[in-house]
């Protein structure tokens, strides 16, 4: 399970611990935050991250596993899940981000480029500090436990992602054909709509009944509101004859 961009692995901890007596839940940080630094540009982007995921099921020596993500998270998923399919048994996507168009595309790529100048002159509390506002209560939450545990430098770079184009229609997805649980985001950058589209679109799809919202503030919250869904769609895929519990 893969964080969204800004926070760091321990904001998904509450939400592993509703599901690790059932799996062995893999909390990484994504390239770029928290223990996993990296401060040149030009090693942030979507293949280096997909790649990355790769490389950490062959260090853990496991051939495929169920992976899942919130935002960022979620993105990287749905790359790996492309790339690597033989590899990728399920998986389960919170918050799906947007996929512009080249128009809302350019606009990413200027705020990104900006943040990391801020981030770069002004230090991390300054570059978040006219963001977080616009967060959904619990993305906002994570975002500000994570900045003490955040490089300037590392997250300065990994904005560079805003130069990357992860998908540039819905369409390219519907080749994801493992199972996959879409949980909805809230906001224009992790569109409702986006999250039907894509439960519908993919073979095996399926729409969770819990979504992102302001009721969900801290990270127990988001825990417990997504873990049941979870919860289930793994009961779901322990049931399946090729799945393997």
């Amino acid at each position: 399970m893969m964080h969204g961009g800004g926070p760091d692995h321990q904001s998904l901890i509450p939400l592993a611990r509703r599901l690790c007596d059932r799996r062995a839940v893999v909390l990484p940080d994504i390239r770029g935050y928290g223990r996993s630094p990296c401060s040149e540009n030009a090693k942030h982007t979507w293949t280096s991250y997909s790649a990355d995921v790769m490389s950490l099921l062959d260090h853990l020596k496991v051939d495929s596993a169920i992976v899942g993500g919130a935002g960022l998270g979620a993105t990287i998923t749905l790359r790996t899940a492309l790339a690597h399919k033989e590899r990728v048994r399920a998986a389960i996507l919170i918050s799906v981000e947007d996929i512009e168009d080249d128009e809302a595309k350019a606009a990413e790529t200027a705020f990104m480029r900006e943040f990391a100048t801020r981030v770069r002159e002004e230090g991390l509390h300054a570059a978040w500090a006219p963001i977080l506002p616009n967060l959904a209560p619990v993305i906002r939450e994570m975002v500000y436990d994570a900045i003490p545990r955040s490089t300037s430098a590392s997250i300065a770079a990994a904005a560079a992602i805003g130069e990357d184009r992860a998908f540039r229609s819905v369409g390219e997805l519907a080749d994801i054909n493992m199972p996959a649980l879409v949980i909805p985001g809230m906001d224009e950058r992790h569109p409702i709509a986006l999250a039907k589209q894509l439960a519908h679109l993919l073979p095996h799809g399926k729409l969770a009944a819990a979504e992102m919202s302001d009721a969900i503030v801290t990270t127990e919250d988001f825990a417990r509101c997504f873990a049941p869904a979870i919860r289930e769609f793994l009961n779901e895929l322990s049931a399946l004859p090729t799945a393997s519990a």
